[in-house]
């Protein structure tokens, strides 16, 4: 069987040794499988360097929608009211989320390759002051933007509100210092910066704001405090939990601890993503998203120009082992190349030999 390097923002290229963890059946009922999944969860507070006595997690079956959307039921009572900021399609997810279960819902849309603007957050929180809560995603995966997690946090603080992150594709692989940020809510999933396989994710939540949700749910499989009840004691998942990839999960955060914990991983990011943009810029593909604002998970290329095929070209560069990622903006021909995962200098080193070599039209 070959194996493609994945240049996506998840599922991404795991290690041999996460896929071998998935050759062994295990019981969900198993007081070894609950320890494993007891283990996990604190693993995941030591990650996220919360302590206990405030944070817990909760491991929710499901892609990392699935989770969003647990949290968005859970979390909002039919009191509240939910400042949800946008500038990709992820952020436009969790608005339709919301506006499903029928709460109120302020949006403030934001073009895909610009941050909010602080001052008009500040300005929004200070008019609407129902308000409760603010939520968005840190790393948007749409275009690569990083947006600024610290001053909507600070924001929140001082208007006391409660933050909902979608850490989706940045927890794991960016540090984020949760517990002084005040972060009520953090959302991520296996598959991506702990460099898991798909199946579940998790949410990282203070203890008392999870407390104080009971009823709210208007869904049974998504009512994150129900999980949250069944779990927090025994380990135990409240419906069929997806074993292997629990297993592949452990093992994926032995290997971070492994490789120096979140910064180390972060710096292996970071210095991939440079290079990949520097390297593609000299080969005439211009990013989308400004330096200032890029993440260093996954980043956005506009065509070099109108003859540019991308599906020859992704086709091609399946054939050498890489998948690349199409892109997501409406208006705009792009395309995405990732960064996380197990890969490493030597494999963009090769990317790049092929991406010449496709130019050349030698092939």
């Amino acid at each position: 069987m070959e194996q493609y390097k994945l240049l996506t923002p998840g599922p991404l290229t795991t290690t041999d040794t996460v896929k071998a963890t998935m050759l062994e059946d295990r019981c969900t009922w198993d007081d070894e499988y609950k320890t494993l999944t007891q283990q996990i969860r604190q693993s995941l507070l030591d990650i996220a360097n919360v302590s206990s006595d405030n944070y817990t997690t909760v491991l929710q079956q499901g892609s990392g929608s699935f989770v969003v959307e647990s949290v968005l039921q859970t979390a909002l009572s039919q009191d509240d009211h939910i400042l949800i900021i946008s500038n990709g399609a992820y952020g436009k997810r969790m608005m339709e989320m919301a506006h499903i279960t029928r709460r109120q819902v302020t949006e403030l849309n934001v073009p895909y390759n610009e941050i909010p603007d602080i001052s008009e957050v500040r300005h929004i929180l200070e008019t609407t002051p129902t308000i409760t809560h603010i939520a968005l995603v840190h790393c948007e995966t749409t275009t690569g933007i990083l947006n600024p997690l610290d001053a909507i946090c600070d924001l929140a603080q001082r208007f006391d509100k409660k933050v909902i992150v979608d850490a989706m594709s940045s927890f794991g692989g960016v540090p984020i210092d949760v517990e002084s940020l005040g972060i009520d809510y953090l959302i991520s999933s296996a598959n991506k910066c702990i460099q898991g396989v798909p199946g579940f994710g998790f949410v990282i939540a203070k203890t008392e704001a999870i407390k104080s949700t009971k009823g709210n749910a208007q869904s049974v499989s998504l009512d994150l405090y129900a999980q949250w009840v069944a779990m927090k004691d025994s380990g135990k998942w409240r419906f069929t939990s997806p074993t292997h990839v629990v297993a592949a999960f452990h093992q994926a955060i032995t290997e971070l601890e492994q490789e120096g914990g979140v910064e180390a991983r972060h710096q292996r990011y970071a210095s991939n993503n440079q290079y990949v943009i520097q390297s593609m810029r000299e080969l005439g593909f211009m990013p989308y998203v400004e330096s200032l604002y890029q993440s260093p998970i996954i980043t956005t290329f506009l065509y070099p120009n109108e003859h540019f095929d991308f599906d020859d070209f992704y086709n091609y560069m399946k054939q050498q082992q890489f998948v690349l990622y199409p892109g997501k903006l409406m208006d705009t021909p792009s395309f995405r190349i990732g960064n996380i995962g197990d890969l490493h200098r030597e494999d963009f080193e090769k990317l790049m030999q092929h991406i010449k070599t496709y130019q050349t039209k030698e092939y």
